[in-house]
């Protein structure tokens, strides 16, 4: 860490001098030790990779997991919400709201299992369908941006994500 003359020795770290000189707001905010941490950026790369989504889209109030969700439910007509929150590895409190606000824009319908009374069933309404083929259509344009951006290391890329995702799951 390059240190300056507002840093102070304490406790055998380094920290900076609160009677130093403010940060501008043109300078960038020092970052150590997030700057090292592989999930800080990871999350920067998928925050920005869903803003980029997002407004390709055009898709008003698009939110992280929708499109997910739309995309298992499509492919898995009838999936329970619980089977839905194990595939896109998201938890009952957060996969409840996911589904009825997908429900109250009309592009999800639940329908009580003939099977068992006490579950649901999720398929996509036709406005649903339509959504989701605009929505794939931005997805490919967008996954065509991030094979520019990574290149030939894509599959290694991927791999990696899922070992992260596989060892801390």
């Amino acid at each position: 860490m390059d240190r300056t003359r507002s840093d102070v020795e304490v406790g055998g770290g380094v920290r900076r001098d609160s009677r130093a000189a403010k940060p501008s707001d043109n300078a960038p905010p020092v970052l150590a030790p997030l700057d090292g941490f592989v999930g800080f950026h990871l999350r920067l790369a998928q925050d920005a990779s869903f803003r980029a989504f997002a407004t390709r889209s055009g898709v008003r109030n698009l939110r992280p997991g929708r499109f997910a969700a739309m995309v298992v439910i499509h492919n898995n007509p009838g999936i329970t919400p619980m089977a839905l929150s194990r595939a896109i590895v998201r938890d009952k409190s957060t996969v409840t709201p996911l589904i009825q606000d997908l429900e109250r824009q009309g592009l999800v319908q639940r329908v009580r299992s003939t099977v068992d009374r006490r579950s649901v069933q999720l398929s996509l309404t036709k406005d649903g369908e339509e959504i989701l083929d605009q929505l794939l259509a931005h997805a490919r344009k967008h996954d065509d941006k991030l094979d520019q951006i990574v290149g030939a290391e894509k599959p290694k890329l991927i791999l990696l994500l899922r070992k992260i995702a596989d060892t801390l799951s």
